[in-house]
């Protein structure tokens, strides 16, 4: 690849809030500048294949591994780079978005590492964008301490959980910041903003700047993310190698090229993560024209269905083969005042754990610091001492196609309680979006986009099919916009319903809900400042 990239001027599109000239600082800026020279116009001619391989899809092509990447796939020697430090034991991870209470809980909650999400648990205002990149920053110089106005104290521990940032995805834009006249992709103004700042800090520290990639959907995505850290590691002065990245396997596409991508990765790889409810809404977005495809309401819709296990099997196998790690799905679990809810939800937490654990994940994802006990007491009773279980290569393991695509085989049509619940949580997912609020305890979960991604795609399907009737799904949503504002008199619901129904009641299914929502209800731009 080539660095020749000359600075472009990144122009700020709104006001400068508190601190905000920490982190928009002029170098910081130009950094991000040179990366969109380098990458924009890429990511522009990922997103119109995507279109493209859709269309595919829709059309009647077969989902198959690629003979064009078969050498990849047979050659039996090559290995991911080896686990970077502060990444050698991931038996328990947290996620969550970087605010600055969940910061320092989710640094002190006992999980070996905290993924920073400006993805699916963020709702992008430039306030949360900016502020959270303040509150790394922060957390990386020790200085994250505070004390709410009700009295209550957040101190940072001695031994913080290890930070790995997930940028948002390719298919977002940031439209506070402009280069000749458009926005910059997203994904660049969050890696660059914290490459910029913290990178080095954490090498410093003993550690690097890691990060998880979400919603590649093949391996030329992946490339493209290792041709960004191979220029920035140039451009800031830093080792090539040192960057570290876990992609999450979340789309269908993806999980038919896990070889591929870990070797488009490979010198910048620390394993592949089971994005399990981005997976269910991939099948779904990419598929749902099918009456062969119909999921059954999504609290059906199980780790042990075949398809499901099918996935997380061979992506285990995959990641052991080329010795890197593989992480399991997320529990979302919100603890409650009732002991008897929460007793059986941790027991629901324990067998999800147990599963992984057995199948040779190497650890799992938890949203609230009240599971990091459960989940890391199941995995040291299999790793014991051991950080990882990259010995386990499952060479039982045989996956097909037609293993990953048998959906058919838990089809079932929606029951009125499944299509109250879809509605119910993405009404007032979108609403708390609105707000500001992208990781929304809602029902005893933690529900992020990815959760509202599924429940109105879902929605979509059953009208496609006509397994419910639009009369029947308004009445539902009439009847949640009253509980709404009931619940709260000010809830933003007339805006939540008119997301809802683009979302979900449109006859053409939008790729993701928050493009559009983004740019309506989120942005807010000022005069232009250089």
């Amino acid at each position: 690849m080539t660095t020749t990239a000359t600075t472009r001027r990144v122009r700020v599109l709104a006001a400068a809030d508190d601190r905000h000239d920490e982190i928009l600082t002029q170098e910081a800026l130009d950094l991000i500048g040179r990366l969109d020279a380098a990458f924009a116009h890429r990511r522009d001619e990922i997103l119109k294949e995507r279109r493209r391989r859709k269309d595919r899809l829709v059309s009647g092509s077969p989902l198959d591994l690629s003979i064009a990447t078969a050498a990849v796939r047979d050659d039996p020697d090559w290995r991911v780079a080896p686990p970077a430090p502060g990444l050698e034991d991931r038996r328990v991870e947290i996620t969550g978005p970087p605010d600055r209470r969940m910061t320092v809980n989710a640094l002190n909650s006992g999980a070996r590492v905290w993924m920073a999400d400006f993805e699916d648990a963020t709702a992008p205002t430039w306030n949360n964008v900016i502020d959270a990149q303040l509150n790394l920053l922060d957390a990386i110089e020790r200085r994250i301490d505070f004390t709410t106005p009700e009295g209550k104290e957040y101190r940072l521990g001695a031994d913080p959980a290890t930070i790995v940032v997930r940028p948002r995805g390719w298919h977002l834009l940031e439209e506070h910041l402009e280069i000749d006249g458009r926005p910059v992709p997203a994904s660049l103004v969050d890696f660059g903003l914290y490459f910029f700042h913290c990178a080095q800090r954490q090498i410093d520290a003993g550690y690097g700047p890691y990060f998880y990639l979400p919603k590649l959907e093949n391996a030329g995505e992946a490339r493209l993310w290792n041709d960004v850290f191979v220029l920035a590691q140039e451009l800031v002065g830093i080792p090539r190698g040192t960057v570290r990245a876990t992609v999450l396997i979340e789309t269908i596409t993806a999980v038919f090229e896990m070889e591929e991508i870990l070797h488009a990765l490979r010198e910048h790889s620390s394993g592949l993560n089971a994005g399990r409810w981005n997976y269910l809404f991939s099948i779904i977005k990419t598929f749902g024209h099918r009456t062969d495809f119909q999921l059954p309401d999504r609290a059906q819709v199980t780790m042990t269905a075949p398809f499901m296990r099918a996935y997380t099997e061979l992506l285990v196998r995959t990641c052991h083969q080329r010795g890197a790690h593989a992480i399991g799905g997320m529990a979302a679990h919100v603890p409650s005042d009732n002991p008897e809810a929460n007793t059986a939800a941790l027991a629901k937490v324990r067998l999800d754990k147990e599963r992984e654990a057995e199948d040779g994940f190497d650890g799992s994802w938890v949203a609230h610091p009240a599971l990091v006990p459960v989940c890391r007491e199941v995995f040291d009773g299999v790793l014991g001492e051991r950080p990882h279980q990259l010995d386990r290569t499952r060479d039982d393991v045989a996956v097909t196609a037609a293993d990953l695509l048998s959906v058919r085989r838990i089809s079932a049509p929606p029951m009125a309680e499944g299509v109250r619940a879809n509605v119910a949580v993405s009404l007032r997912y979108f609403e708390a979006w609105m707000r500001g609020h992208g990781a929304v305890a809602l029902y005893g979960l933690m529900e992020d986009a990815a959760t509202a991604e599924i429940a109105r795609v879902q929605l979509w399907q059953w009208l496609r099919h006509r397994t419910i009737e639009r009369d029947q799904l308004l009445a539902v949503l009439d009847e949640e916009c009253d509980a709404l504002t009931a619940e709260r008199p000010y809830a933003l619901v007339a805006e939540a319903r008119a997301v809802l129904e683009r979302a979900a009641l449109d006859r053409d299914l939008p790729a993701f809900f928050t493009p559009d929502t983004y740019s309506r209800h989120l942005v807010r731009r000022t005069e232009a400042r250089s």
